[in-house]
């Protein structure tokens, strides 16, 4: 195994359903480096699902290549699984069994299993380790997941829509364990989710999918760096009409015209640019303001917050 290649690298991936019908992954690529935190973000029918079934060998692409470690996961699924964890969108395991049974019946599995930190971890979210799994609450099946996951000490740890229909608190407890195993261990994380507010607190690369493409592939701080929301007036500007026309330089996403003046998004923004715009003749009270993620995704993937994975 190359230690020094990506963790993770998909090449010209291409996924196609029904023979010649439309491309559900449309040639993708990108990589994710060791100790990254990688959330891949995108509407209902993105294609998000279709990429992490490929990733985990389940599928085999219709063209082009997944690779996790540097090796092709669809020739050596076995050997590279014992390297990942996974935490589905929907948890699932036989209902009879206990949690503490189904740690037990990982360790028959993997070798570097942590029997003790996976009751540790079941302890402080609370969840009782000898009740049957199919008579815990959605929330709990979710943290047993993730601590089932976390007992093989993962390489890599792939969490596909984990927190989808958990109540706050349950969210809560699920990101606050990952980000403490993040940083206690630093292992790299491909994560999907509709939780954007969770995903902000540890991402620190972003992926966009839109019609089966990549449309965004930056760090976190690089995208919040260019997304801003402006405000200002424009006394020189008569025609309503022709508002907006003097952000051509910043690359606006939304222009609204409101009753105080005129509020845009825009995904070119540096501060030398907007200097240079609010000193413009007529443009007065500029201001900039950053966007959370889940604004900055909303301005680029539509109006409507996503559904489930598709």
């Amino acid at each position: 195994m190359n230690s020094s290649a990506p963790v993770v690298e998909v090449r010209q991936l291409l996924v196609r359903y029904g023979g010649n019908s439309s491309s559900t992954l449309e040639e993708i690529s990108l990589s994710i480096p060791r100790g990254s935190v990688y959330a891949l973000l995108g509407r209902n029918g993105a294609g998000k699902s279709s990429l992490v079934r490929c990733l985990l060998g389940q599928q085999k692409p219709t063209a082009g290549d997944c690779l996790l470690f540097g090796e092709d996961v669809w020739k050596r699924r076995a050997h590279l699984m014992a390297k990942v964890g996974v935490v589905p969108e929907d948890a699932d395991a036989p209902p009879t069994m206990t949690a503490r049974q189904l740690s037990a019946f990982c360790a028959r599995v993997y070798p570097s299993w942590d029997a003790p930190s996976v009751l540790a971890r079941l302890a402080r979210f609370g969840v009782p380790a000898t009740t049957p799994y199919g008579s815990l609450s959605k929330g709990q099946k979710a943290l047993v997941s993730l601590a089932l996951a976390l007992g093989s000490s993962p390489d890599l740890l792939l969490l596909d829509d984990p927190t989808l229909g958990l109540d706050a608190v349950a969210r809560v407890a699920f990101f606050e364990e990952l980000v403490g195993e993040l940083a206690d261990r630093g292992t790299t994380v491909l994560l999907t989710s509709h939780d954007l507010a969770g995903v902000e607190r540890m991402a620190d690369r972003v992926g966009i999918l839109k019609g089966g493409r990549i449309i965004v592939d930056e760090s976190l701080e690089s995208l919040k760096g260019r997304f801003r929301r402006l405000r200002y007036g424009n006394e020189g500007m008569e025609d309503p009409a022709m508002h907006g026309q003097e952000l051509s330089d910043f690359d606006a996403v939304k222009v609204k015209v409101r009753g105080w003046g005129i509020e845009a998004l825009v995904s070119n923004y540096g501060d030398e640019r907007f200097a240079k715009f609010a000193a413009l003749d007529g443009i007065v009270d500029a201001e900039s303001s950053a966007l959370s993620l889940e604004e900055i995704f909303l301005a680029i993937a539509g109006e409507t917050l996503p559904g489930r994975n598709a």
